[in-house]
């Protein structure tokens, strides 16, 4: 889960961009070598972005820089024109299925519940509008059914779908996924896509790492392809769409492009109410 912020939330600087990332490194603990390296990363609100290559690439590393969880140790990171943690309750990251200890004892809805957390602070109590969003994004994820049960309890397609629905009861403006559609059974995989469409339509941006090039084109707006922890020219024939990596730092009106085109898509006010991590 992304950590809380000292600071009072604030509102997203118009015409922003939803990302911006300048020429960044970063490295995890105790390792040398930089795990990224200049890497840029421009994203209009709304857009949809795949963080594209193999396993070890540097997609996790990527989003985990972009939602704080990672020191920086060169260059910077804007999101909706701030600097990372000032405006942590607009972004929700999904992590990895392997890197939740699913033996913790927790029932699905109290896993789902901590994505409202970030709202609640430390000692608030959740509210009935807190657990209404709860049970909505539990029927979106059609975990409802599942709602009591141990998550230990849980096939790999089933922990998917409740790490998503934590993400989104957040309700959070930028989604960070790190292979949100690794290793699910097909009926999680429809279910995931219905979300992400669902996002799309509410003028979510959102960052997905994934090592799938076959729906491509028909799922995103861009691709930052990534090898050895470096942006790579996409291979031949490769789906490209906007430019957002290190080309469009020098292609800035191929960016724009994508700005205007998702300029009239609505971003949601940080305590929106509701129409209706153990890591």
């Amino acid at each position: 889960m992304i950590p809380y912020s000292p600071h009072p939330h604030q509102e997203p600087v118009a015409g922003a961009l939803a990302v911006n990332v300048v020429n960044i490194s970063g490295a995890y603990e105790h390792q040398r070598a930089p795990a990224l390296n200049g890497v840029n990363l421009q994203v209009p609100v709304g857009a949809r972005i795949a963080l594209v290559g193999s396993n070890g690439a540097g997609k996790s590393t990527l989003l985990k820089l972009i939602a704080g969880l990672l020191p920086l140790h060169q260059g910077t990171i804007s999101l909706f024109g701030h600097s990372v943690g000032v405006c942590r309750h607009r972004v929700a990251y999904l992590a990895q299925r392997s890197e939740v200890d699913w033996r913790f004892p927790m029932t699905v809805r109290r896993l789902v519940g901590t994505g409202r957390y970030v709202h609640l602070g430390w000692f608030k109590r959740p509210s009935a509008a807190d657990r209404q969003i709860v049970e909505q994004v539990m029927a979106q994820l059609q975990i409802e059914h599942l709602a009591e049960r141990q998550i230990g309890q849980l096939s790999g397609g089933q922990q998917q779908r409740t790490l998503l629905a934590r993400t989104l009861a957040q309700e959070a403006d930028l989604l960070l996924l790190d292979e949100p559609l690794n290793a699910v059974d097909v009926a999680t995989r429809a279910i995931v896509s219905q979300v992400l469409d669902a996002l799309k339509t509410q003028g979510k941006t959102v960052l997905i790492a994934t090592h799938d090039l076959g729906r491509l084109e028909q799922e995103f707006d861009g691709a930052l392809y990534l090898c050895e922890g470096r942006e790579v020219q996409p291979p031949p024939g490769s789906f490209t769409g906007v430019h957002v990596g290190e080309w469009a730092v020098e292609s800035r009106p191929l960016v724009a492009e994508l700005v205007e085109a998702t300029s009239h898509l609505p971003l949601t006010t940080s305590h929106q109410q509701p129409t209706t991590n153990p890591s």
